[in-house]
């Protein structure tokens, strides 16, 4: 075996075992319901896919079918349900509703963005420093659950990736291949989620720029394929199918929060966030190793940055307080890392064979203690006993009366386990106090509970938070007051 065949085996080998690991963390407690991550988010997907499974399912029951399309329907339409509707009709083929239906094919997708991932960062430095890009991109605990969660962000990332890779390929052979492939896999990642334009839009521009300068590149039939086939499935859905909601959309939840971006401490919380997910020293490393690329691809990755703080400007709200928010950035924090990894594996190709033994122990030790860390993270939870719950307060409150509840994730479990539905009493949240006038307690109560037969709470920590709530409802009889999983009170 020659020194090229050896390496070419070693690289292999260690590639198959970084995907091998990375699949194994993600498919750890594989049925626990989806509850640890995020929740409203992802139930918000169940309760889509339910909908899809049941207005398909052959002799389905009656009843639940319109229940499952009543629950959907109330959700509001913000994307496309493309991966709803590929785990519904799973569904039929898996033999009904499992969460390990999502969970599988969002390890399929980030696996197959690892391998784009790992083909990028040899361009950007070489196979080694890929490696350790990939070893990032899957073993980093956040990442780890974040990828598995269900919800279009996953598959929103992986198709982002796997479209940057093929683009890059196509600034160094503009074939026509190459050009329609990666226009169609980041198209396809805009439709399924709006937000990644902000990192889609630079480096197309950067792209085309590259191949044909600022003068010729309006000249080039694969410029504007590349443009309709990214621009057009999105603009179709956002801005002519759900126009309206999506106006609606921005003017809450970017024009309703934008007094965020004049509090410093905005920003202090927006970088402990991201800290807390992917550490602030990998950060630095990263955007060091960013500058450190070659030319095309540093100028991407610099319009990507600026492309995330500007989605960070559009949605001041959520980029501080939603972790998944941040998910498109573990690969482009993967993808800096890689220079700086180079510049280490050069260097440690002059030590001696201890040395170069002692780095790679350190290595396998690091990959050893985030997987761990990612591991213990999953099997630390354990909400196999939630549906039950659920299930019995369903059970126990009347049926076939008109009920307000404060409760989690905005009714989602109650109608995800309980296959019940309740009007909302709102939540206190940072959002809604920012948006909200003051009101009269008493008033809001009287008009928000007309026609209402029983206020039910299972949300305990916001039900502290809303004193004036407590109080108003402690001059109503309160039912079942041995059951510590709820509060019923009778408002007739």
């Amino acid at each position: 075996m020659t020194i090229s065949s050896k390496k070419s085996f070693v690289t292999t080998a260690i590639l198959a075992g970084l995907l091998i690991l990375g699949a194994i963390l993600r498919l750890i407690d594989i049925t626990d319901p989806p509850l640890a991550f995020h929740p409203t988010r992802q139930l918000r997907s169940t309760l889509i896919a339910r909908d899809v499974y049941y207005q398909i399912l052959p002799n389905a029951d009656p009843k639940k079918q319109a229940l499952a399309a009543s629950f959907a329907n109330r959700l509001g339409i913000y994307e496309p349900p493309i991966f709803e509707s590929l785990v519904g009709w799973t569904y039929l083929w898996a033999g009904g509703e499992s969460i390990v239906v999502p969970r599988v094919y969002n390890t399929v997708f980030w696996l197959l963005a690892g391998l784009a991932l790992f083909g990028l960062a040899r361009r950007l430095s070489s196979e080694e420093a890929a490696l350790v890009s990939l070893a990032f991109f899957l073993i980093l605990p956040f990442g780890v659950e974040a990828s598995r969660s269900f919800q279009p962000d996953p598959l929103m990332t992986s198709l982002f990736i796997g479209g940057f890779y093929f683009l890059y390929r196509w600034t160094e052979e503009k074939g026509w291949k190459l050009a329609l492939l990666s226009a169609f896999l980041l198209g396809l990642a805009t439709l399924v989620k709006i937000s990644i334009v902000f990192f889609v839009a630079p480096i197309a521009a950067v792209a085309v720029l590259s191949v044909y300068g600022w003068k010729k590149f309006w000249k080039s039939p694969q410029t504007w394929a590349i443009f309709f086939i990214m621009v057009l499935p999105a603009f179709f859905y956002y801005i002519l199918a759900i126009g309206e909601t999506s106006s609606a959309f921005f003017a809450e939840r970017t024009l309703g929060t934008s007094k965020l971006l004049y509090d410093t401490k905005f920003y202090l919380q927006w970088m402990r966030l991201v800290d807390s997910l992917m550490a602030s020293p990998i950060i630095y490393i990263s955007l060091f190793g960013v500058l450190l690329m070659p030319p095309r691809g540093r100028a991407m990755l610099i319009g990507i940055w600026i492309g995330y703080i500007l989605f960070g400007f559009s949605l001041p709200y959520f980029i501080h307080t939603h972790s998944y928010y941040h998910i498109q950035l573990i690969p482009i924090v993967a993808l800096g890392v890689a220079p700086i990894a180079q510049g280490i594996i050069t260097q440690a190709q002059k030590q001696g064979r201890f040395w170069r033994s002692l780095l790679i122990s350190l290595a396998l030790l690091a990959v050893a203690y985030n997987a761990w860390v990612a591991r213990s993270l999953l099997l630390s939870k354990n909400y196999s006993f939630e549906p039950l719950v659920w299930k019995n307060i369903a059970d126990e409150i009347p049926a076939d009366h008109n009920i307000i509840a404060l409760t989690q994730d905005y009714g989602n479990r109650l109608m995800v386990y309980g296959w019940r539905d309740v009007t909302l009493w709102p939540l206190s949240t940072l959002m809604r106090d920012m948006n909200d006038n003051p009101v009269d307690a008493i008033a809001e109560f009287e008009r928000r509970t007309e026609g209402k037969e029983f206020f039910l709470v299972t949300a305990f920590g916001q039900y502290n938070k809303q004193p004036d709530l407590k109080e108003i409802l402690s001059n109503y009889p309160l039912l079942g007051e041995d059951n510590d999983d709820f509060l019923l009170f009778d408002l007739r």
